[in-house]
């Protein structure tokens, strides 16, 4: 079965006329009679009957109806899918990014994506995830990349990877002899907090205390380069998530008893449209050996 016999035979049962069909069709009368006999070998009966200049279907022809709708629908959808990805009609891509995840787990799958979907233009937002997750809902994103201990129930959330939680602190600091730090080894030290931070948060849905709670928080501000540079500087530790980008010389040492992390995932609501562009880059996203 061909889908050009699909086609004739779907008009034919709109017009139930060969030659209004034909025209339909945009061929000639003969080539279009042709593919509905050789559609009928193949089905194994007649689909039309044509007595004094009347056709209408058979019981045979009413029986496939339905499915051969369906078929051509079906290949219509996929030719206006496709055009769309070719054209990228709706190109505009807004992705939200929580602000503690860094590009380093990303930068090769964007561009990877630029290379496969070049009239893309990706816009990427930074914020703490509870304001992305909002943002997605409000649809004013069309997608979030975000590490939250629960989504909302009309949020589909595709897996991506997992990080750890690590410490941060300058050489020199007594947490460089150890493999891995205990969480309870945090208490009493200097600690550098970011305004916003989602940690608090993820650790106590996870029953887990916060692991600022019982340090002297020195410095609080919303800018991870000014985080960092104190850190630096030797103000003061903190926790990050280990693909964080850092300023070179920084040093780290996982965070265990508990050991902690988080899973990022790529979220979008569901039931709604997306666009050519976003269903390439979530396509994508599947795709991907996040490992």
């Amino acid at each position: 079965m061909e889908m050009h016999q699909v086609r004739y035979f779907v008009a034919l049962c709109e017009t139930l006329n060969f030659t209004r069909a034909a025209a339909v069709c945009n061929v000639a009368q003969p080539s279009l009679t042709k593919a509905i006999h050789k559609l009928e070998e193949e089905l194994g009966g007649p689909l039309f009957s044509r007595e004094r200049g009347l056709t209408h279907l058979t019981d045979l022809g009413r029986l496939m109806r339905p499915h051969l709708e369906a078929m051509h629908e079906a290949s219509a959808a996929a030719h206006a899918a496709a055009e769309g990805f070719r054209t990228l009609e709706t190109a505009a891509l807004r992705i939200g990014a929580m602000c503690t995840i860094g590009p380093t787990r990303l930068i090769e799958f964007l561009k990877t994506f630029r290379a496969r979907v070049p009239q893309a233009v990706l816009t990427l937002h930074d914020a703490p995830g509870t304001r992305l997750a909002d943002m997605l809902m409000a649809g004013e994103l069309d997608a979030a990349l975000i590490a939250l201990p629960k989504y909302p129930e009309r949020f589909e959330t595709l897996p991506l990877y997992d990080e750890r939680y690590v410490v941060a602190f300058r050489p020199g600091h007594r947490f460089e002899a150890m493999d891995a730090v205990p969480l309870r080894e945090l208490n009493a030290e200097d600690y550098l907090n970011r305004v916003n931070c989602e940690y608090p948060e993820y650790f106590a849905a996870l029953g887990i205390p916060d692991p600022a709670a019982d340090c002297r928080v020195c410095y609080e501000t919303e800018r991870e380069d000014w985080i960092q540079a104190m850190i630096l500087a030797g103000l003061g530790c903190c926790v990050a998530p280990e693909f964080l980008p850092m300023i070179p010389g920084i040093a780290t040492r996982p965070l265990v008893e508990p050991s902690l992390a988080r899973r990022v995932v790529l979220a979008t609501v569901a039931g709604r449209r997306h666009s050519p562009a976003l269903q390439a880059f979530i396509a994508l996203a599947r795709r991907t050996d996040w490992n």
